[in-house]
Parts: structure tokens; sequence; C-alpha cells
């Protein structure tokens, strides 16, 4: 089936329409930052750059680590941009742009957002990091596409939403797990995480500033949820759009953060950018082993 002109949208230089990322220039092996400057961190470390851009919020590179091609691309804050970036990184990899038709064999690839968080678990140490095993979507995105409880870890968000007594008018949460070669490659250099994306930062994170939320106790209900074994352990804003959407479109994606803040001792780290840089470091390690 030919992909419409409306839907897919590509440039006439062939690039695709946000990203500004021709098929040929992106790696199978795929790094997210939220943040653009901490791109020119993480290519600091390529042995060889082969091609950059940037457009909008959305700035990246493709090089060589270890002898192996990666691209480390910004996605801005927000699982709103990872459901952009998702949609054009598949497309990218699986769509033939000649003739807009899906390609006759599915390219996989491997996608690992590294970013920050706030941890909530008392026993969670500031800076540590935190791989997010599972992912708990309090935004909603993956409730627009079809199909999400073929990957939605359904008596998860059972359990969830009668702990918390999940308000009537959010959007339904929704868990999915991490790809398993992410999980394998980091679990022993990482605290095991659930990790809550929400759609914002103040409120849809439990934070009182001069507005009051609709779940008042959200926080100690959050914490206190146990089930299975997992805890949720942190917060931040793009996991669970990066875990749905490789669900469904079948590539192998998880989160690594680096907790520069505590909700429970009201803590945090403003100096982390050297933590950063190892975190990053030990990434790029990982991915190319």
């Amino acid at each position: 089936m030919r992909i419409p002109e409306s839907e897919l949208i590509i440039n006439e230089d062939g690039s695709v329409f946000h990203l500004h990322i021709k098929p040929e220039q992106l790696a199978d092996i795929v790094i997210l930052v939220g943040d653009p400057g901490r791109v020119a961190m993480v290519k600091v470390y390529f042995q060889e750059i082969e091609c950059e851009g940037a457009s909008r919020e959305f700035v990246w590179a493709t090089g060589k680590y270890n002898g192996k091609r990666i691209t480390c691309l910004s996605t801005g804050i927000g699982t709103d941009n990872i459901d952009i970036v998702m949609t054009e990184l598949d497309a990218l990899a699986n769509i033939d742009f000649t003739t807009r038709e899906v390609k006759s064999v599915h390219k996989t690839l491997s996608i690992l957002r590294i970013g920050t968080c706030g941890a909530i678990q008392p026993d969670v140490p500031l800076n540590s990091y935190i791989l997010s095993h599972i992912s708990v979507g309090f935004d909603g995105l993956m409730n627009w596409y079809d199909g999400r409880d073929s990957f939605a870890l359904a008596d998860f968000e059972e359990a969830f939403k009668k702990h918390v007594n999940w308000n009537k008018h959010l959007p339904d949460p929704y868990f999915v797990r991490a790809g398993e070669d992410i999980i394998r490659r980091f679990e022993d250099c990482t605290v095991k995480g659930m990790t809550v994306s929400a759609p914002g930062f103040y409120g849809p994170q439990g934070r009182v500033v001069r507005q009051n939320l609709a779940m008042p106790n959200m926080l100690e209900d959050i914490e206190s949820f146990e089930f299975k074994g997992f805890r949720i352990t942190n917060f931040e804003m793009e996991s669970s759009a990066l875990a749905g959407m490789s669900a469904k479109l079948g590539h192998n994606a998880g989160t690594v953060c680096f907790a520069i803040a505590h909700r429970y001792h009201k803590a945090a780290n403003t100096g982390y950018k050297n933590g950063m840089a190892e975190l990053l470091q030990l990434c790029l390690e990982r991915l190319t082993a």
C-alpha cells in the first residue's frame, strides 16, 4: 500500500519531515537524548563523524564508536515529541521513500533513551542510574493507536488504577516492558526500575506550586504501589511512548535515566554534567559490546 504524501511528508531533499534525516544517514543503533545540547556530549566520543544536522529541537549526528555506526538524536521534552521521533525513525528504516511502500523485510532498530529523572523510593539513591524495565504512561499516547492491548501489561494497569484510585478524568495509564536486549545489556549496572512518564513537569509529577492536584495523595500512593516484584522508582517524561511505540513497531528499545532529583528526600543535584558524561560513555560501551 502506498502511503500518501499527507500522511508521511518527505522533504524535497529526500529527508523525513521533522527530523531532516535521510534513510541512508540513519544507523541501526540510535541514542535518544532530550536536550539538543547533549548530542554534542555524545558525539565527542565518536571516533568518526559521518554526517549531522538540525531542525527545530531535533539535533542529530551519525558516527562510529567501537567500529559500529550510531545515530544520536535529540527529541526535546515530552511523549508528543517521541510520537514524532519514533514514527519518523521507523519510516526511515522500514518505508521505501521512492515508492512510499512498506519494505518487504522489516528492520529492527536498537534504541536507547538516555535522560534525567526524579527518584521517588527512599532506598534508591540520588545520582543512581535507573533502567526502565517497565514504563508507565500517564500521557495517554498509546491509547490513540490500535492494538495497544497486545503489548500493554493489563494486570499491572488494573492493579495500579485500583491502588491509587485513578481519577476518571485522566487518560488510562499503560504499562510496557523494555526490549529484552536492552535489559540484558544494562541490568547489571543499573537500578531495576518501573518508570512513570508524565505529560508535564509540575502537576502530572505531583508538584504543587500554585495549583492543587486532582489526586492530592498521588506521590504517596504511587510510592507504595508494588506488583509482581516491581515498585515505581522514578518520574520522567518520555520512556512510556518510546517503549510503547517500539513494541508496536517492532524495535528493541529502552530508557536509562540519571536520577538528578529525589522527590522523597527533597534533594537535587544541579551539577550533574560529569555524571551524565560517565553515563553516556557507559551506554556507548554497552550498546556496541
